[in-house]
């Protein structure tokens, strides 16, 4: 496993971080596809072994029982301070007026929510899920200093937002000494390029660390392009993402075919390694239901890419509408 800093933080993480949003009891939320506890932690402990420390969830994955499945397993097979632990917070975890959103009442109620439940008395990463359009930024942020300044959490970052907005809330905190935001999990991967745009080099510039979301495209970048899976038939956000394959997003997917038939290996580490050498990545956010996922993942860390590679799976792209801010 290859290790490197969180933005400009001392904090070290794995090069893969994995996102738990595929453990869960599958009644409880919209994500039939889940997987329960007795599936679910074998693989969170071969992640371990593996050598990955970073951890994803959120509290509204499966309606809580996420949190509550990975902390059950992280606290059996290994010990708290070997781990790098992250949470989300924004989703409407209950029906009442202030059941979601990110301000202080439901900041405060859902950190303490989430610490319950994934078992622990802090969180190393606490990101804000989505933009709240009817909370005032410096309303959020100064909560969200305080839960640092309470000892609840190491470090906060932000999800899948408008440049506009996260700059905003950068330099909020910058202005009034608060706890400023360390990362941005966006939307990234070879058929979502949209964040290259503005969002990677303000994540650069200002030494923020990158940790994308979905970076196969919910499965399709790692299978022929007329092929499903029954996530991919179940995932509704994922359906809200790609709503319909542009021939040039077919032309990526057999890029990606090409390039992983010229090398030997699984369309998967083509994706992942195509990822993993975008600036300023610091960790894919991956998913895995089955072994061989994982295997793939660690995989492509080894997977040099040349620039001809690279460059010929970046060529058929063409701009599309931005999505996944919601």
């Amino acid at each position: 496993m290859k290790y490197t800093r969180l933005g400009r933080t001392g904090l070290k993480v794995s090069r893969l971080c994995l996102g738990c949003m595929t453990y869960g009891i599958p009644d409880r939320g919209k994500h039939a596809w889940t997987l329960d506890e007795e599936r679910s932690r074998p693989l969170i402990r071969q992640a371990l072994e593996a050598g990955i420390n970073f951890f994803d969830t959120a509290n509204a994955y499966s309606d809580g029982t996420s949190e509550e499945i990975v902390g059950r397993a992280l606290r059996d097979f290994t010990r708290r301070d070997e781990i790098v632990l992250a949470t989300k917070v924004f989703m409407p975890m209950s029906g009442d007026a202030n059941g979601g959103g990110l301000s202080r009442k439901a900041i405060m109620r859902e950190i303490d929510n989430s610490l319950r439940r994934l078992g622990t008395d802090y969180v190393d990463l606490y990101q804000i899920h989505r933009w709240d359009y009817h909370t005032p930024i410096e309303e959020t942020m100064e909560a969200l200093h305080d839960v640092v300044k309470a000892g609840k959490a190491r470090y906060i970052g932000a999800s899948s937002m408008y440049v506009w907005q996260f700059a905003k809330a950068v330099f909020t905190s910058r202005q009034h000494g608060w706890t400023e935001f360390v990362s941005m999990q966006n939307h990234l991967n070879l058929l979502y390029r949209e964040e290259e745009r503005e969002m990677l080099p303000f994540c650069a510039d200002q030494g923020i660390g990158v940790l994308p979301w979905s970076p196969l495209a919910r499965g399709r970048l790692a299978r022929e392009p007329d092929q499903d899976s029954d996530r991919q038939r179940t995932d509704e956000f994922g359906k809200g993402l790609y709503v319909q394959m542009a021939e040039a997003d077919r032309r990526v997917i057999e890029a990606v075919g090409e390039v992983a038939m010229a090398r030997g290996v699984p369309r998967a580490q083509v994706a992942l390694a195509w990822l993993l050498h975008q600036s300023p990545v610091t960790a894919p956010i991956v998913g895995a239901s089955k072994p061989a996922q994982l295997e793939d993942a660690v995989s492509a860390l080894s997977l040099e890419l040349s620039r001809e590679e690279i460059a010929a799976l970046e060529q058929a792209y063409i701009p599309h509408d931005v999505v996944g801010f919601s």
